[in-house]
């Protein structure tokens, strides 16, 4: 696995190593041990979730109060923007994101470590979403950032309408308003 920094050092993007042939591909989208070597990280996942979506729609800014969550995200088919924040109000990268294009072409994946905010939108037809996480969903302790928070200035690859989004992603505060990690 090829391991490859983002301007935020803790959120990872990661390029399997895929064997591929005129039958097809084959590739370990997770490994604990290669994850591991390859990124210094010794985490353990307890939920995998998969959402499909149409062409709009934009999910998040999504991120866990309490017993917040690491992600590795992916797109098994079409092509997603991919979007990490850094909520950490002691960090020095407070308020800045990363994104990167995930598609069931390029193979890539995202480390979203706790302490971020997260969060993509469809810009194919549809796209399956998939992710691990490193702690349970819990209802009570979900909170979200507005997308299109001018302090955060998030270029989300828009073309022309705004997104399709959730009643509680639309209602979300900006991030001056939100909550969010020591």
């Amino acid at each position: 696995m090829k391991v490859i920094p983002t301007a935020l050092p803790e959120v990872l993007i990661l390029e399997p190593k895929v064997f591929g042939d005129a039958r097809g591909f084959f590739f370990e989208s997770y490994n604990r041990q290669t994850f591991a070597a390859d990124t210094g990280l010794d985490v353990e996942f307890v939920q995998d979730n998969h959402s499909r979506s149409v062409r709009g729609v934009l999910r998040g800014l999504h991120y866990q109060l309490v017993k917040p969550q690491g992600k590795l995200v992916r797109a098994v088919a079409g092509t997603v923007w991919d979007v990490a924040v850094d909520l950490r109000r002691s960090s020095p990268r407070f308020g800045q994101w990363v994104g990167v294009e995930l598609s069931a072409e390029n193979q890539r994946q995202l480390w979203v470590p706790p302490g971020f905010g997260h969060g993509f939108v469809v810009l194919s037809e549809s796209a399956d979403f998939l992710y691990k996480t490193t702690d349970y969903w819990y209802a009570a302790h979900e909170r979200s950032v507005i997308w299109n928070d001018p302090q955060l200035a998030i270029d989300w690859r828009l073309e022309g309408a705004d997104p399709q989004l959730a009643a509680k992603d639309a209602a979300a505060p900006r991030l001056a308003q939100a909550v969010a990690y020591d």
